[in-house]
């Protein structure tokens, strides 16, 4: 029931007038644009900065309709990627991959039918997908990954690289993640959204990164395609002494912009910025110095009660995970002293409000719509449920 709730909130937000609650039509596009910070300090003690830009449409992250079709009419592929992450399966070292992971058929009873089945599958599309990148990536091995602590530390599904993943892995020359960020975008991200900047420019900035890394994948559904290009950079040992989160100084820049692809209407849920700390003893954030968003619990989530204002929206706020959304509102961009908060301390000052029925039926709408906005938020896990 909920779901068709969902579902009716959005296809009313997209074709309603808001006039009487909003100057502008809030509306949804399938081109989302995301800065994550990912500061670990249970695990690897590495903090992780990406950008990624996705879409459902291959229109917007271009690969061939027939391409994307067959993908995912075929029913055993759960992710089509190509990455120059370092060591992207066990035994792969200074080499970039396509990876076609493939689900598991329960008839296969031993490793060389796991092997038969996954590349019976996988020789399908290698060639394709080569012409299509310019690549000649060569087989390099059928891997089956053993263990997925970070998938459940980040709520991820594991369709990229949980337990009981099997993947061919097809391997090419490693190359530059600048080179090959720059022509893997022209090939995917039409001009119209490459000349509009954004989190587009920012990426390609960070992609000079001497830890900067690169990747694409295709997550199939039933009805379609999660396409991402996502650009990420690794600092090393450094999360344990971190109780100042500074978000845009891991993304090497002062100031980030929105896409002007989205200039030409009012799309609140289409940039955000998200940090997420898995920290090993209980913390919880404080002295933000931009703003807090007031929000409402909604199926046990934080939601914004106004979207037209920018601020932070922290759920949870304490504990031993922490997670920051922030949205842009009216805003078209952001800077670091804007975006900057503690761990630890007792001055969130967080704006709580309280739902009654003098709430504009047009927020309540927005409400539920950006609920249902978040699920990229979190990785693949709704996505490949």
């Amino acid at each position: 029931m909920q779901q068709k709730i969902i579902l009716l909130a959005i296809i009313v937000l997209i074709g309603m007038s808001s006039n009487y609650a909003y100057s502008q039509e809030i509306r949804l596009a399938t081109f989302q644009e995301t800065a994550q910070i990912i500061v670990d300090q249970r695990m690897s003690q590495n903090v992780t900065a990406s950008i990624t830009l996705q879409s459902t449409s291959v229109q917007e992250i271009k690969i061939p309709a027939e391409l994307e079709q067959r993908i995912r009419e075929n029913g055993n592929i759960s992710a089509v990627i190509i990455t120059n992450q370092n060591e992207c399966v066990l035994g792969v070292h200074e080499e970039s991959c396509i990876i076609i992971n493939v689900k598991r058929d329960p008839a296969d009873k031993n490793f060389l039918t796991i092997q038969n089945s996954t590349l019976r599958i996988s020789e399908q599309f290698i060639d394709e997908i080569n012409e299509i990148f310019d690549t000649k990536a060569e087989l390099h091995s059928t891997f089956i990954r053993p263990s997925d602590n970070m998938n459940l530390a980040l709520e991820t599904s594991g369709v990229i690289s949980g337990k009981g993943t099997i993947s061919a892995v097809y391997i090419m020359p490693m190359e530059d993640t600048d080179s090959m960020y720059e022509k893997i975008s022209a090939i995917l991200i039409p001009k119209t959204i490459r000349d509009s900047g954004g989190f587009y420019d920012a990426a390609r900035n960070l992609s000079t990164d001497e830890n900067a890394k690169m990747t694409f994948s295709i997550i199939p559904s039933e009805n379609k395609s999660l396409l991402q290009l996502r650009l990420s950079t690794d600092y090393s040992g450094i999360a344990s002494n971190i109780d100042k989160i500074k978000p845009l100084e891991f993304l090497k820049t002062g100031e980030l912009h929105r896409s002007d692809y989205f200039s030409t209407g009012f799309y609140p849920l289409n940039s955000i910025i998200q940090v997420v700390v898995l920290s090993a003893k209980d913390t919880n954030v404080s002295d933000v110095k931009g703003n807090i968003s007031p929000t409402q619990i909604i199926d046990g989530e934080k939601i914004p009660t106004d979207i037209t204002k920018q601020g932070w929206i922290f759920d949870p706020e304490e504990g031993q995970t922490i997670q920051g959304k922030y949205i842009f509102g009216e805003k078209t961009s952001v800077t670091n002293k804007e975006l900057e908060f503690s761990l630890g301390g007792k001055n969130i000052q967080s704006e709580k409000q309280e739902f009654d029925d003098s709430i504009p039926i047009v927020i309540i709408i927005a409400i539920i719509a950006i609920a249902a906005a978040m699920f990229y938020l979190k990785g693949y896990k709704k996505q490949s449920q």
